[in-house]
């Protein structure tokens, strides 16, 4: 099912009486879903992104725009009649029902041609545990489950009306990291399984990245960027998008281009051919410097950290705006033990040059 988003906004009246200023919780959001996708809305506490899931799935009104399903607008629709399936971040399990009772409930509540008989719905209920591989647990109550378990159980409720569009809203946060590991792994195989159009909300860029088709970054209510997760990572619109995408995040420094020659700390790093010359916010990738006896970047070096296959070099320049600069190289590099600097070249593509003041990208010729 494809879910047509038009200039999507919701505002919230303002909780302060004497300042009266309206919130803006999501800002014209417009943006095709493909059909049988999923899609990952990504970003901090309070962008808007759960506030535009719950508009599509009817549990919030929007204040203006559209939503459809196909052809259907389902702007004005009630929850129950769009037909989608729900995943809250704390399951909402019943505690005194059975798992298979949590599954069969929705389609108990039922009614018109919609209703099923009872040996129906039991089918449908098993071939739903069966999908997210909880069918042997069917008479356990949620209190003899694992956080993992029970998730599933929440999928497979969610699943059990065969939904136009599954909606989850940050789905795995109660998870360990290891069972959220997993389990994402398995939102991603039934979502293929499925073929049903997944929207699926996250503040945890990892996550996202890895079981996303295409991912919408928002910040502050606007949508940042829209993409394929790698797409994204490999060439961001801005140094907010730059630096929420990352693991571990993008080196940041003061810098200035003369002569289109970019200069960090005084020292010419990179040409960048095209740039006019100005003060620049400068973005290095950890996986974007070469560690070069000779190199143009000069470091002082604090800890390197074996990883196994890779090793982090944590350094730090006076012209950074991170806390350290954190540089992932390959294992073989050899710096001798008590250097006080290291010195590096620099990758052209993964380094990303923003304007100080609107911290839009600046692009140069490689």
């Amino acid at each position: 099912m494809e879910v047509i988003l038009q200039n999507l906004t919701k505002i919230f009246p303002s909780r302060n009486k004497k300042s009266g200023e309206e919130v803006v919780a999501v800002n014209d959001f417009t943006y095709t879903i493909p059909d049988g996708s999923l899609v990952g809305l990504l970003g901090p506490s309070g962008c808007g992104k759960s506030t535009t899931l719950y508009m599509i799935s009817g549990l919030q009104k929007p204040t203006g725009g559209k939503i459809f399903f196909g052809e259907d607008d389902v702007t004005d629709l009630p929850t129950e009649k769009r037909g989608v399936g729900l995943v809250f971040q704390n399951y909402a399990l019943y505690p005194h029902m059975t798992v298979k009772q949590n599954i069969l409930f929705p389609l108990q509540n039922l009614k018109g041609e919609d209703k099923m008989t009872k040996d129906q719905m039991v089918e449908r209920a098993y071939q739903a545990a069966k999908l997210v591989q909880i069918d042997e647990l069917m008479e356990r109550k949620p209190s003899e489950l694992s956080g993992g378990q029970q998730q599933r159980v929440a999928i497979a409720r969610a699943l059990v009306k065969m939904p136009r569009v599954l909606l989850l809203d940050e789905p795995l946060s109660n998870l360990d990291a290891r069972l959220r590991l997993q389990t994402r792994e398995e939102i991603r195989r039934i979502q293929r399984d499925t073929g049903i159009t997944t929207i699926f909300v996250t503040h945890d860029q990892e996550e996202a990245m890895s079981i996303s088709d295409v991912i919408v970054v928002m910040k502050l209510g606007v949508v940042q960027q829209v993409g394929k997760p790698q797409d994204i990572y490999d060439s961001p619109i801005n140094l907010f998008v730059a630096k929420f995408l990352g693991t571990p995040p993008i080196n940041v420094f003061n810098g200035e281009v003369r002569d289109e020659m970019l200069y960090i700390n005084g020292e010419a790093v990179l040409a960048v051919k095209g740039v006019s010359d100005r003060p620049v916010t400068v973005g290095i990738r950890p996986e974007g410097f070469i560690v070069a006896p000779n190199g143009k970047m000069t470091c002082n070096l604090r800890a390197i950290e074996v990883m196994g296959r890779d090793v982090s070099i944590v350094s730090d320049n006076p012209a950074m705006l991170t806390p350290v600069i954190r540089s992932i190289v390959d294992a073989d590099n050899k710096i001798a033990a008590g250097s006080a600097t290291v010195t590096f070249d620099l990758k052209p593509h993964k380094v990303f040059l923003f304007d100080t003041e609107t911290e839009e990208r600046i692009y140069f010729e490689v």
